[in-house]
């Protein structure tokens, strides 16, 4: 079979500075054991062990929210510059998400500007909620109109809300929450009419749209239930499902897949890996899972390995 020349939208970058900015601050990552080992070039070695010709790089749990806003706007700058380093030396095999500092709206709007347009990165990634808020919410829509305005791709990366925290439930909250996070943003990005508002933002939901897919039904049910409820046929929910973009990190099972055939456009599933969160033995077992015969046709894999991104990021075409 020919090479798959994966482009990957769901590429993680921790950089040791980062690291210990975040360790200082006595955080880390959702997973108990730490940062994992990263470098771009492990990162490299992955990509090519599996066929990932680019990845897109973003960066994870806990951003730089957890800092007071002007140092998460230095923060922010940092982590952004650094990303566009790794443009610059491997051009042709990373991209990036910009990270966007969130605290101050103001400091929000000029790192997208500044990202997108000088630094020309291929869209920014925001996460599911900061603080109380979700996406979706009104005191966002000054980023949303400042990416509106630039037709950009926004990959959304779940986080731990604060109702998330207060669980007492002792497993790590990837497992769980995470799904959950990136579902109620993109019910609040669809129930409060952000993608209507903006409809030239390309939002990207990772992990197969959390459990979107799987309550899709229930979703469009609510009309019936509660009429203070927009008033929207199925048709038209799953019109606005079909608007998002998914990726299918740790993803790959034909129960989350079946799910996610049913609520996307087919034409708007993409490739991701988790990387390095989701270390290269996972990363290798999903693409076997992945590239296993009856779970996809070989035009529909090779659309969501590769064809399917090309049409967010042609620069990889």
């Amino acid at each position: 079979m020919p090479l798959a020349r994966r482009i990957d939208v769901h590429l993680h970058i921790v950089p040791p500075f980062y690291q210990d900015i975040v360790r200082e601050a006595g955080l880390g990552p959702a997973r108990r054991a730490g940062y994992p080992p990263y470098s771009p070039e492990l990162a490299l070695e992955v990509m090519d062990a599996n066929e990932i010709e680019a990845g897109l790089t973003s960066v994870a749990q806990p951003g730089v929210q957890f800092a007071e806003a002007p140092q998460a706007k230095t923060l922010a700058r940092r982590l952004n510059e650094h990303a566009s380093e790794l443009m610059a030396r491997w051009p042709n095999r990373f991209g990036a998400f910009a990270t966007v500092p969130m605290r101050d709206i103001k400091d929000a709007v000029a790192e997208v500007e500044y990202s997108l347009d000088v630094l020309k990165h291929h869209g920014v990634s925001l996460f599911a909620s900061y603080s109380e808020k979700f996406l979706g919410d009104l005191a966002f829509d000054p980023v949303m109109d400042a990416l509106n305005q630039r037709r950009a791709v926004v990959f959304i990366h779940p986080t731990l809300h604060p109702s998330s925290r207060a669980l007492t439930l002792p497993w790590p909250a990837f497992i769980m929450e995470y799904l959950f996070d990136t579902t109620r943003a993109a019910v609040n990005l669809l129930m409060g009419g952000t993608i209507d508002r903006y409809p030239d933002i390309q939002f990207i939901l990772p992990h197969a749209g959390g459990t979107l897919p799987y309550f899709a039904w229930r979703l469009a049910s609510t009309p019936m239930i509660d009429p203070t409820m927009p008033q929207w046929s199925r048709e038209q929910f799953a019109a606005k499902l079909r608007h998002f973009w998914y990726d299918v990190a740790i993803s790959s099972g034909p129960t989350t897949m079946g799910a996610l055939k049913t609520v996307a456009d087919p034409r708007k599933i993409v490739f991701g890996s988790d990387w390095p969160f989701v270390q290269a033995p996972l990363v290798a077992d999903a693409i076997k899972l992945h590239t296993s015969p009856g779970l996809h046709s070989d035009a529909e894999r090779a659309a969501i390995d590769r064809r399917n991104a090309l049409t967010l990021f042609p620069q990889f075409g």
